[in-house]
């Protein structure tokens, strides 16, 4: 039996979520709803200009939300990463201990540097925007990937934002060939359109031949495929993942599981915040999946996480809120 149900590779990055209006983004000349990488300057800036109430700060970035949300569910999780010896480093460190997952962290000397913090403006409507400086994860390299985590667990999960970084890129392909020399399983996110369509040949290194799982959302979907029609780019991933998710914000999801699709339907909300809604969508699939529910199952659950998630603000339910999830599907 595995150790870890998921190993997760990614940024580290410590959210900062804030609420803002349209005008606010467009006086300062922010790109709405996508990710954005900026300098600390820019960012700084941003962050001075914003109403400070309702702040939340979590540890964060894409796949350490996702492998978060499997740990919260009971599932056991180990994290790749890298952040700097200051200040933001300790509290990304104290806070996935919190959430009990595992890190290449645990037993090292942090490096002098910027941890990675991440600006998340939510509007009205719910959208998010995110701006980004990735500090000290920039370098994130192969000296993060742990091959001992990775040959005891039963997934690898990659995070997409990865292919920005030279060196991460690097990691994203050398964490896939140690998985896939051990028979565990792969998995990757394509993370952002925006991302998609500037590094979609690094995607197709990393991804390869294929992959066992594959994680988008509809526009990337289509920016990966080329392909304008949902349907015609549902057909089209055939070709590079075995099996993968599309997810539909709200109008649910659909799940390829080898064979054939499944339609999951949506849990009706009032949206406020759509930040993490596909990394809580990823994480509770996979635990679903390592923890017998199958794709269908699998695919109920993650939706139902998934809309609770969008009805709050912030990435991360609380845990008397899974246990209530948990509960409701038995």
């Amino acid at each position: 039996m595995k150790k870890y149900n998921v190993y997760g590779i990614g940024n580290a990055l410590v959210d900062l979520d804030f609420k803002v209006s349209e005008s606010f983004l467009n006086d300062h000349e922010v790109h709405k709803g996508v990710m954005t990488l900026v300098d600390e300057e820019k960012q700084m800036r941003l962050i001075k200009a914003i109403d400070h109430n309702n702040t939340q700060k979590k540890s964060g970035g894409s796949a350490a939300n996702t492998v978060i949300a499997l740990s919260q569910f009971g599932g056991k999780a180990f994290y790749s990463c890298k952040v700097a010896n200051d200040e933001f480093g300790d509290f990304y460190l104290h806070d996935m201990r919190e959430a009990g997952v595992d890190t290449n962290l645990d037993n090292i000397e942090r490096e002098e540097g910027i941890t990675g913090k991440c600006l998340v403006m939510i509007t009205e409507d719910a959208d998010r925007t995110m701006n980004t400086f990735l500090g000290i994860t920039t370098d994130l390299s192969v000296d993060e990937v742990n091959e001992t985590a990775i040959k005891d667990s039963e997934y690898i999960y990659i995070e997409g934002y990865l292919v920005a970084s030279p060196t991460a890129l690097e990691a994203m392909k050398l964490s896939k060939k140690i998985a896939e020399e051990n028979g565990v399983k792969t998995s990757i996110t394509l993370s952002d359109p925006s991302i998609v369509e500037i590094f979609k040949a690094q995607f197709q290194e990393v991804i390869g031949a294929s992959v066992d799982l594959l994680f988008c959302n509809e526009d990337e979907a289509k920016a990966y495929t080329g392909k304008d029609n949902l349907m015609e780019a549902r057909e089209e991933l055939k070709k590079d993942a075995k099996r993968f998710v599309i997810t539909q914000g709200k109008n649910g999801a659909m799940i390829f599981d080898g064979d054939t699709f499944i339609d999951i339907e949506p849990y009706n909300v009032k949206a406020v915040d759509a930040n993490g809604a596909g990394d809580m969508f990823a994480g509770v699939f996979l635990y679903g999946l390592t923890h017998g529910k199958g794709y269908a199952g699998s695919g109920k659950l993650a939706s139902l996480a998934s809309s609770k998630v969008v009805a709050q603000y912030g990435p991360r339910m609380k845990w008397h809120e899974v246990q209530e999830i948990l509960n409701h599907l038995k």
